[in-house]
């Protein structure tokens, strides 16, 4: 018995902040001094290091239940499954509802049970809970979904990953340019043929590293001082993610028995372009081999980084002819790779 996923949806928000659009931004040091450097070559570096020209911002009535409802419905609708029938509904994300123009996270009740109402899911042994594990948390999801119905005790799974990080972010941050909203979505089922999850690996530090990112105070002195942001120290995540990351996809591409000249494409946690591009390139060294052309497809240059969402978005976007020389063929081997807070990595090996 093999578990794969039989439908994905995502849904990308209509609003784009650009990168110009920061311009009149008014980036503070940590200590609240002003950068030395104008806003203009501030923004040139972030783009040339991360790759992002653009990211997507949920309209103002919008929450992360609402995003993930959204990717749930397409995701249900691929996959031509009855809701009722869904053994559990996971729902990975790291800061809750958090609506437009307020400081609190809502996640009573949580947001697997929000979506569950919104889809009018009657069924009760339709298990709805959320997970917090950073940006790996969709890949988690997936992890938990297939272990539930290797054991018997569930035949069909959604699993969705989504954030409104827009929501949480310090405007006199830099670090604040990074991050976006969305939803992806995945229904994962019994597959009986060879096709579904081959392996799987995660980890997780917390040593020296569980508070890489954190919630910390805005950069303005001025603001209220109890009020908290996304925060994170990215030089560590960087050094972290390049030693620890291609070592986790090592393990687990070896756990699976697939070569990795097999393996046909990377959907890793769209972070940041550099740092993806010198992960793949050391996972690939760890072979003595070089990453071959256009293994991982990218979406963060257009999306920018929306944690969870990053890679059920993408997954969806490229299985449905939406990113230009990017595709996958049934048959084909694919990795899923993600590290963020807390600080976990993981990573699975599917055949599509």
């Amino acid at each position: 018995m093999n578990v794969k996923i039989t439908g994905t949806g995502c849904y990308i928000p209509s609003e784009v902040e650009t990168n110009e659009d920061f311009l009149q931004h008014k980036f503070l040091n940590e200590d609240g001094s002003p950068f030395k450097q104008n806003t203009s070559i501030i923004i040139k570096k972030f783009q040339s290091i991360t790759g992002i020209d653009e990211r997507r911002y949920a309209e103002t009535n919008q929450c992360s239940s609402d995003l993930a409802f959204f990717a749930a419905e397409k995701a249900i609708k691929d996959a031509n499954i009855n809701p009722e029938e869904l053994d559990y509904i996971i729902f990975a994300h790291n800061f809750g509802d958090v609506q437009h123009g307020t400081i609190q996270s809502d996640i009573l009740p949580s947001l697997a049970s929000r979506v569950k109402h919104k889809l009018r899911i009657k069924n009760p042994k339709c298990v709805a809970y959320d997970i917090l594990f950073g940006c790996p948390g969709w890949v988690e999801g997936m992890i938990q979904g297939y272990a539930f119905i290797k054991a018997g005790i569930a035949k069909k799974c959604l699993v969705i990953g989504s954030e409104t990080l827009s929501r949480v972010v310090d405007k006199y941050d830099r670090d604040s340019m990074i991050y976006s909203d969305g939803a992806g979505a995945s229904i994962i089922e019994v597959s009986e043929d060879e096709t579904g999850i081959i392996a799987h690996e995660t980890a997780t530090f917390t040593y020296d590293e569980a508070y890489f990112l954190y919630y910390g105070k805005s950069n303005n002195q001025e603001l209220c001082k109890d009020t908290r942001y996304i925060k994170m120290y990215g030089r560590k995540i960087y050094e972290f993610a390049l030693t620890n990351v291609p070592l986790a996809m090592k393990n687990c591409l070896d756990k699976s028995g697939v070569p990795i000249d097999n393996l046909k494409k990377i959907f890793i946690h769209q972070a940041n372009e550099k740092m993806d591009e010198a992960i793949v390139e050391r996972f690939y060294g760890l072979y003595d081999k070089k990453a071959p052309e256009g293994i991982m497809p990218m979406s963060i240059h257009d999306l920018g980084n929306s944690s969870v969402a990053t890679i059920p978005t993408l997954f969806d976007m490229v299985t449905k002819g939406k990113v230009e020389n990017q595709d996958i063929q049934k048959g084909d081997i694919v990795m899923f790779a993600s590290v963020g807070a807390g600080m976990n990595i993981n990573a699975i090996v599917y055949k599509y």
